[in-house]
């Protein structure tokens, strides 16, 4: 238990905007991208909020790269239907906040979302996504590019390099073979523990600076307080689900009654108990 590593949504909010702890984020970002990522600062963001209603099940932490370029890295526990159009308002919002008043538009800031979901979003057998923006020919088929007037003044060799680019993470989804070193990651993010003998970037320093013995006396009391929030959360979300499904329930099983079904019927069809249907 003494290495017990702490979950990363919480060292995302504690521990990860230190500049020591830098290259953690660096080597998840490094291996998501598939190139070295050096972070140059940690932005503001809505998780700095410090209670745990604020961030409701969340956090999300903005950063700048040495190149320039907003990393927006987000973790998300509960399910959000609309979970794709806060990606885009994200990107948006970092787009245009980062745009000074007045400077021209090739000065925009690349943005790349990252969003580790811990529920099903949308449909997709895949554990990791990546979206960007491509534009197609709908004629020829072809994929506009830039003139070379353009890579020179951008300093990019593709249109899709501009526009903001997404990666979803769907952390349920990953069957705990790690194939690879994002693999091993994903791994880390799904059951809080580095598989031994890791390879990826950033990994080994999860293992040493992570764990709950490098907490301090406050750190673990706020540690343990906000899993247990976490769990009440849970339970409430939980009980309205079934609060909700347990009143469809009652109003098919009031119109199967209604319609002749008997009630050994109408149990085995809803799930309800004899004793409610009895007294529809």
């Amino acid at each position: 238990m003494a290495n017990e590593l702490v979950r990363f949504d919480w060292a995302m909010k504690r521990l990860l905007r230190q500049k020591s702890n830098f290259v953690i984020l660096e080597g998840l970002i490094s291996e998501l991208l598939k190139e070295d990522v050096k972070i140059q600062q940690i932005l503001e963001s809505e998780s700095n909020q410090q209670t745990n209603v604020d961030k409701f099940n969340r956090v999300d932490i903005l950063a700048l790269n040495s190149t320039n370029e907003l990393v927006i890295i987000e973790v998300q526990n509960t399910k959000q239907y609309d979970y794709f159009h806060r990606m885009l308002y994200g990107t948006s919002k970092a787009t245009a906040e980062h745009l000074d008043l007045g400077s021209p538009y090739s000065e925009i800031k690349k943005v790349y979302s990252i969003n580790i979901v811990y529920f099903d979003l949308g449909q997709g057998e895949d554990y990791v996504y990546h979206g960007k923006a491509n534009f197609v020919g709908i004629h020829q088929g072809d994929v506009l590019g830039l003139s070379e007037k353009q890579q020179e003044l951008f300093g990019k060799q593709k249109v899709y390099q501009i526009f903001p680019e997404y990666y979803v993470v769907k952390v349920n989804n990953f069957n705990d073979l790690a194939k690879d070193t994002l693999d091993e990651w994903v791994y880390y993010l799904k059951n809080d523990e580095v598989l031994k003998n890791a390879k990826a970037k950033g990994l080994k320093q999860v293992s040493e600076f992570l764990t709950l013995q490098n907490l301090t006396p406050a750190e673990k009391r706020d540690y343990y307080q906000e899993m247990e929030n976490n769990r009440l959360t849970k339970s409430v979300l939980d009980t309205a689900r079934m609060d909700g499904e347990r009143n469809n329930a009652k109003e098919t099983a009031s119109k199967m009654k209604a319609k002749g079904f008997d009630n050994e019927a109408i149990h085995e069809l809803t799930g309800l108990p004899m004793h409610l249907i009895e007294k529809l």
